[in-house]
């Protein structure tokens, strides 16, 4: 059974900075392209950043300069470290891992960026 879990969000204020991580089993981590999402209530799920299987990274423009995302395969956890927080960055952040047709999620982890 595949689990990804996700940790590390929380209350935080404008300037400052979180580090998500997602902790997943069941898979053979170091084969997948690894993601973090985001949805805010009413929206679409969009893409904040993913890394490959190869360590490519790709960010929505939105975060680029902000945000970095890494992966660490003998601990088979993705990470989100998020400098620069902004009140709009405010939703559940959800780790996904993707190779070909397969596709898992995260249940989740609140971000709330406020003063």
């Amino acid at each position: 059974q595949v689990k990804l879990v996700e940790s590390g969000g929380g209350l935080v204020q404008p300037g400052g900075s979180l580090r998500l991580s997602c902790t997943t089993s069941g898979l053979i981590f170091s084969t997948y392209r690894m993601g973090w999402y985001r949805q805010a209530p009413g929206n679409q799920r969009e893409l904040v950043a993913h890394i490959t299987s190869g360590g490519t990274e790709n960010y929505a423009d939105s975060v680029k300069g902000r945000f970095t995302i890494s992966r660490d395969n003998a601990k088979n956890t993705v990470y989100l470290q998020m400098n620069s927080l902004k009140p709009e960055d405010t939703t559940v952040y959800y780790c996904n891992s993707a190779l070909r047709s397969y596709r898992y999620w995260g249940r989740g982890t609140q971000v709330t960026v406020s003063s």
